[in-house]
């Protein structure tokens, strides 16, 4: 994610004896091991008991996780759908795109022919639910984990937009109850009904748009238009699209511009907007990453003005001079609908999900709108061509900054959610050489975990290009060793373990969750971000848990500790940059 918290910028050990049903309505939070040998400050607690079978709501949308069977292979089993749909594949017709083969899908109608469906639970299909299956030992550790996190909100911030766990106390971004938003549908593919149910009795008795408030733009679309919109494909209450409706229609003046650029910022009460105080510039990586939540609303309601104002957004930037081989600057002008400080190139901050929504909405589409794929694969051209060095001395492929023609060695943990977009795009046809680029940089954001005293990344790092006695290929600066919970490996992790089914991709994910308990987990309830992660004897705790960590990475984790790939199909749904799974239009 991009300005996510700029400013400001995990379990123990495996329980080997639980092999539970999938739990509908399971016990107060209670730890998923009893092993505390190297977690002293963590009290003992028993196992859960087994819960009911059922899993979430009665009216589910999606499969229940569905285990693999005995002695079949997890690889095997991931490659078999993969490898049916590319035989199907070679039947269609094909456009190419520097060698890249892509399958124009015929049958995707227009989103805005679509009449309003207000009342359909979803438009991805209820499919026949099959027989619920046991949760692993791995996810009943997330499970544990988001209740801990869920108690400390439920008690000390309820309603409100992030929880302070060691003030027991909360803090407001824009009062609109951020955390729960987000959380709602980690909730429903968790499996957790009770808390579910009581976060939507808040989202229908309390959550109130009306407010003279300020929102930015980019992350209340993402966060509250997103988790609104997915909490209503997965649980078919009409509640959640009318809400999104509310909030969507209540955006729109950030579009009222002279370049139709929008501005930054929404008053949602008055239905006045402006760019920051100090510029008339938007950034490029926030105008660019809400047309999921728009188009999708769009689609939903029949109203084609959300659609068009954020497809005018896209028409514009694939015009615009000033990119370097597909790369974007990091600035738009909301007057001219210029870029802006010409010259500098990332994919972190700023930058960072126009190339992911690039590639997402082309998918969303169903293949159909090439301008997007060209400008998508030009960019990861431009990657390979001027971000990409090796550091020393394990030759770890990172993706750099170029600053007028200055190549830093300098990543931000943002940059991870790359490998996971890469190998999305290898799985819906794209060339394999972006497969092999995937499978590089995640062991690059491994690395930037594994090589740092807590096991936890901060949220810079700098690689070293020449080889010191001594020097690791990771080095971080005082100002960049703050770990605020993010998601964005955890992410790619997911994405890398269900088109490989290759466990080392799980292993990793759960040592970062053994992590974040050992170092971010707050007794009373919570977890917090930190400003040292190279200091595990005092990481500094900040005393902030950001709403990402229930709405992204507790998500992803789960996703990725299962072997269902039904479960959030990747063929059916695709992920906005807040992890809020919203249906492919027309599914492959």
């Amino acid at each position: 994610l991009t300005s996510k918290a700029l400013d400001d910028p995990r379990v123990e050990a495996e329980a080997p004896g639980l092999k539970l049903a999938n739990p509908a309505v399971l016990p107060a939070p209670q730890k998923a091991d009893a092993n505390l040998g190297d977690y002293p400050e963590l009290s003992p607690q028993k196992p859960p008991k087994p819960p009911p079978v059922r899993r979430g709501p009665s009216s589910l949308q999606i499969k229940p996780p569905r285990r693999l069977k005995p002695r079949q292979d997890p690889i095997k089993a991931v490659d078999e759908p993969v490898q049916a749909e590319k035989e199907e594949k070679t039947e269609k017709s094909v456009i190419s795109w520097r060698g890249a083969v892509i399958e124009p899908d015929q049958s995707t109608e227009p989103p805005s022919n679509k009449v309003k469906e207000s009342e359909k639970p979803s438009s991805v299909e209820a499919e026949d639910q099959k027989e619920p299956v046991p949760l692993n030992d791995r996810q009943m550790a997330v499970i544990e984990a988001f209740h801990h996190a869920w108690k400390g909100y439920k008690e000390f911030a309820w309603g409100h937009d992030e929880l302070k766990p060691l003030s027991k106390s909360y803090s407001e971004w824009f009062g609109l109850g951020l955390t729960l938003i987000d959380a709602l549908d980690t909730m429903w593919i968790l499996g957790l009904k009770e808390e579910f149910e009581e976060a939507r009795k808040w989202v229908a008795n309390e959550l109130v748009f009306d407010k003279n408030v300020d929102v930015n733009l980019f992350e209340s679309t993402i966060r509250i238009l997103g988790g609104l919109l997915s909490t209503y494909h997965l649980s078919g209450d009409s509640l959640f699209l009318e809400k999104a409706k509310d909030i969507g229609n209540r955006l729109m003046p950030a579009f009222k511009t002279p370049s139709k650029i929008p501005y930054s910022d929404v008053n949602i009460g008055r239905g006045t907007a402006h760019p920051p105080r100090w510029t008339s510039d938007s950034t490029v990586a926030e105008v660019t990453s809400i047309q999921l939540e728009f188009r999708e609303l769009s689609r939903l309601t029949g109203d084609e003005k959300f659609q068009k104002a954020v497809d005018e957004v896209m028409k514009q930037v694939h015009t615009l001079s000033g990119k370097n081989d597909g790369l974007v600057p990091m600035f738009i002008n909301t007057n001219s609908g210029q870029f802006t400080h010409l010259g500098v190139y990332t994919l972190g901050a700023r930058a960072d999900s126009y190339y992911e929504y690039l590639l997402k909405q082309w998918i969303q589409g169903g293949k159909k709108e090439n301008e997007l794929l060209e400008d998508y694969m030009r960019a990861i051209e431009g990657v390979k061509k001027h971000l990409i060095q090796r550091s020393q001395p394990k030759q770890l492929t990172f993706v750099g900054e170029l600053a007028h023609g200055h190549f830093s060695a300098k990543m931000d943990h943002l940059v991870c959610f790359l490998p996971g977009t890469l190998a999305l795009g290898a799985h819906n046809g794209l060339t394999a050489d972006h497969m092999k680029l995937a499978e590089a940089l995640i062991e690059t954001c491994y690395q930037m975990y594994a090589q740092v005293e807590t096991g936890l990344s901060p949220e810079i790092v700098h690689f070293n290009l020449h080889a010191q006695k001594g020097h690791k290929d990771v080095e971080i600066k005082p100002a960049d060793r703050h770990n605020l919970l993010r998601p964005e490996t955890v992410e790619s992790l997911f994405y890398m373990y269900r088109f490989t089914g290759d466990k080392k991709y799980q292993d990793w994910g759960w040592e970062i969750l053994q992590n974040f308990n050992k170092y971010t987990r707050v007794p009373t309830g919570g977890y917090t971000s930190i400003n040292n992660v190279q200091n595990p004897r005092n990481p500094e705790p900040r005393d902030k848990m950001e709403s990402f960590f229930l709405g992204e990475t507790l998500k992803y984790m789960f996703l990725l500790f299962s072997d269902d790939i039904d479960l959030i199909n990747l063929d059916k749904y695709v992920f906005n940059t807040e992890a809020h799974p919203l249906p492919i239009w027309v599914p492959a």
